[in-house]
């Protein structure tokens, strides 16, 4: 099993902000070489967001909108949380946003998707972990105890892998 760690940073200027991450999370795929496994893309900052959806203005705007009338930023003095800040309104808004996205690295999105961070706090700078676990073709994942077999990782379809371990379910503990 490999894994592979990026971080994005982000200025945003604006209290919120949507920002189009999918050419950034093919890429550290692309780095990673992990051919079958998982990414993770997940928020850094507790009132920042990480979501899959439509690529659409008018989605966002809806979005912007929707969000500030289920917790609406002023008066900052509704909320108790405003103690010394005023972002208790973000920290409502990344719970309904979500803060992370799990996938299959050869997951395809529909034309007109993609993965985006959402910034919901005023002039924060806004990050994102990405972390992939899998294999890479070539990758040892297996020795005896005494490291004098090695099997090499051979990228198999989920059903065959699947009906392998169904038939000898002692594979799962060798």
């Amino acid at each position: 099993m490999k894994s592979y760690r990026k971080e994005l940073w982000f200025e945003v200027p604006t209290r919120r902000a949507f920002i189009n991450i999918t050419s950034d999370v093919q890429q550290c795929i692309d780095e990673s070489g992990i051919k079958d496994g998982f990414v993770l893309v997940n928020a850094m900052h507790i009132t920042a967001s990480v979501f899959i959806n439509d690529d659409e203005s008018g989605l966002h705007h809806d979005y912007d909108a929707w969000l500030e009338k289920l917790a609406p930023h002023a008066p900052v003095s509704q909320y108790r949380h405003n103690v010394g800040e005023d972002n208790a309104d973000a920290h409502m808004k990344r719970q309904i946003m979500g803060r992370e996205v799990v996938v299959a690295p050869g997951w395809i999105l529909e034309p007109g998707n993609g993965f985006f961070t959402g910034s919901l706090t005023d002039g924060e700078k806004n990050g994102c972990s990405l972390k992939l676990l899998g294999i890479r073709l070539g990758d040892v994942f297996w020795t005896d105890a005494d490291s004098s077999i090695h099997v090499t990782a051979i990228i198999l379809p989920r059903q065959f892998v699947k009906q392998l371990f169904f038939q000898f379910p002692a594979l799962l503990y060798s």
